[in-house]
C-alpha cells in the first residue's frame, strides 16, 4: 500500500523526461521520485504502438511493485499517446500524461488559432494531438509535423551543432509558409532543442513545453487526492536507466545542469 510519503514515478524512452521530472520538483521539492530513462530501447518514436505499450505497462509495473509509487508520470509523448488509456485501465494509482497538459498550455498563448505541434511518427500519427485539439477548439487551424531524428541528437546530448541546426532548417521548413503563433513541442526531449528550433522558425512564434503543465497537472492530482507528501525534507531522488548508468548520468547533467549524482540499473 502507497502512503503519503511514497515517491511518484516518472518515466520515458530516455532524457527527454527530465524536463517533466525538473519543473514536478521544482513546484513539489518534497515529493520524492523515482525516474526511469529507457535508454537502452530508445527511441520509441520509429516503434509500433504495440511494442510501446508492451514496454509502457513493463516499466509502470515495475514502478509500482518494485519502487511502490503512488502516482505515475508518462513523460514522454510516444507513451502518452498511445498507452496511456492501457495503463489507467491496468492500474489503480493516477497516472498523468504530457498530451493533454501541453494542449491547455498552448491554448493559453495563442490569439490566431493557428499554432503547430511537432513530435514523433507515432506521436503524430496517432492523431492523438489532433484529437485533443478538436476537443477544446474545433476552430483551431492545427499543423502537426512529425520530426525524426530530433530524438536521437538530444540523447547523445548534442543541442546546438551545425548537424542539428540543419536538420531542424530542413525538417521544420513546412512552417516557414505557416501562419502560427504557437509551436508546442510535442516530445519531452525537444525542449533541449528549443533554442535551435526558434532560429529557425522566428522569435516571434511562442514555445510550448508542456513540462510545467504536466507539474501542475500532479500538484492539483496530490492535492485533491490527499496525496501530498507530508515530509518538509527535500523528497529523495532516484534516477534508473535501461543504457549505460554513467553515460546516463554524464549527459544528464549536462542537458539539466544540475548534479545526477547517482544512476543505478534498471533491468527491462
Amino acid at each position: 500500500m502507497t502512503d503519503n510519503n511514497s515517491p511518484i514515478g516518472i518515466f520515458d524512452s530516455g532524457f527527454g523526461g527530465l524536463t517533466v521530472l525538473k519543473a514536478i520538483n521544482d513546484l513539489n521539492p518534497n515529493e520524492s521520485t523515482v525516474y526511469i530513462g529507457d535508454s537502452k530501447r530508445y527511441p520509441y518514436g520509429p516503434r509500433k504502438a504495440d511494442e510501446i505499450i508492451k514496454f509502457a505497462v513493463e516499466i509502470s509495473r515495475s514502478l509500482i511493485e518494485d519502487y511502490n509509487v503512488k502516482m505515475i508520470v508518462v513523460a514522454c509523448n510516444t507513451a502518452s499517446a498511445v498507452a496511456l488509456e492501457e495503463l489507467k485501465s491496468l492500474f489503480e494509482i493516477p497516472i498523468v500524461g504530457v498530451i493533454v497538459p501541453g494542449v491547455k498550455a498552448t491554448m493559453s498563448v495563442t490569439k490566431l488559432k493557428s499554432v503547430g505541434v511537432i513530435g514523433t511518427v507515432t506521436t503524430i500519427s496517432s492523431g492523438a494531438y489532433q484529437v485533443e485539439f478538436d476537443l477544446k477548439d474545433s476552430d483551431i487551424d492545427l499543423h502537426a509535423l512529425a520530426c525524426p531524428g530530433f530524438v536521437e541528437f538530444v540523447e547523445r546530448g548534442d543541442t546546438s551543432s551545425d548537424q542539428v541546426h540543419v536538420l531542424a532548417e530542413r525538417l521544420l521548413a513546412p512552417f516557414k509558409n505557416s501562419p502560427i503563433d504557437a509551436l508546442l513541442l510535442g516530445c519531452t526531449h525537444y525542449p533541449f532543442l528549443a533554442r535551435t528550433i526558434s532560429d529557425v522558425i522566428g522569435r516571434d512564434v511562442v514555445l510550448v513545453s508542456s513540462a510545467d503543465e504536466t507539474a501542475f497537472e500532479v500538484d492539483r492530482l496530490l492535492k485533491e487526492e490527499n496525496m501530498a507528501s507530508l515530509s518538509l525534507e527535500e523528497g529523495q531522488r532516484i534516477y534508473l536507466s535501461s543504457g549505460d548508468p554513467d553515460e546516463f548520468a554524464k549527459i544528464g547533467r549536462r542537458l539539466l545542469g544540475e548534479a545526477i549524482n547517482k544512476v543505478g540499473v534498471w533491468q527491462p
